[in-house]
């Protein structure tokens, strides 16, 4: 079930643009019985579009600390939340930073599959998955395609396997509610989405960062990663695509499926 991590999953991606819009409009609403002079002070938000590191400014402003696999975590609700950032020039009374509450826990670092975090509150972003399969460009280091295993889309192991996230409660806004045919799709499907798909089913979507292409890459990957032979036909068949970086990953999968015990491809 680990397979396509996709994935309109719960509060993490699967949202959208929805997530934006819901947290924007609670930071721009001006709340009942707001005096005139508060009213009138000056502010500025913004929810993921700004030039602040938003969990460093939640730290200090007591909503969690900066656990060690960098994600903001917050005591009651784990790191499954969202940060919006509201500038203002109305005086407050500063809170307290939260305490680092980790301890001896290295359940995140030992989880990742890419050794992405590399040390305590360390993270080599060129190796973690959410960036691999969302922002990067172009062929994906071999010796970490392996490591990535189902996951198309993102990836949340080390928030998963995070013991402050085992009772964080789900949320109810009927915003944030995953879209069913984008939980667990067809990696046949994803491979061969055409671009009409990407418009009418990604509409208002983060999956669309990655890209038709980086989309259809990361599926090839993951079918290589999968060991079924049933992918091997179509992977030949994009193993002579016009598109270099489909057809090198097609190459690698296909050569994948028929040593799955061999770790050359992997060097």
């Amino acid at each position: 079930m680990r397979r396509l991590r996709m994935v309109e999953k719960a509060l993490e991606r699967a949202c959208g643009d929805q997530a934006r819009v819901l947290m924007r409009k609670s930071a721009t609403a001006t709340p009942p019985g707001t005096s005139e002079a508060v009213a009138a002070v000056q502010t500025r938000c913004y929810v993921d579009t700004g030039p602040i590191v938003e969990r460093v400014c939640a730290k200090y402003a007591g909503v969690g600390w900066i656990g060690k696999n960098t994600c903001i975590i917050n005591q009651k609700v784990g790191s499954w939340l969202f940060l919006g950032v509201i500038l203002t020039s109305l005086e407050l009374a500063p809170d307290l930073p939260a305490a680092d509450r980790c301890g001896s826990c290295t359940r995140c670092i030992d989880a990742c599959p890419t050794d992405a975090l590399v040390a305590p509150y360390q993270l080599d972003s060129n190796k973690c998955i959410s960036y691999l399969t969302i922002e990067k460009r172009g062929e994906i280091p071999q010796d970490l395609r392996s490591g990535m295993g189902q996951q198309v889309f993102g990836c949340d192991i080390c928030q998963d396997v995070c013991p402050w996230n085992r009772k964080a409660p789900p949320t109810t806004a009927s915003e944030l509610q995953p879209r069913p045919e984008l939980v667990n799709p067809a990696l046949e499907w994803l491979a061969q989405i055409n671009p009409e798909e990407v418009r009418r089913v990604l509409k208002g979507s983060p999956i669309r960062r990655a890209k038709r292409s980086g989309l259809r890459r990361n599926a090839v990957i993951a079918m290589g990663n999968s060991g079924e032979p049933r992918f091997l036909p179509q992977l030949e068949a994009w193993a002579d695509a016009e598109d270099p970086v489909l057809a090198e990953s097609a190459n690698w999968a296909a050569s994948r499926i028929r040593r799955p015990s061999s770790k050359s491809e992997d060097s």
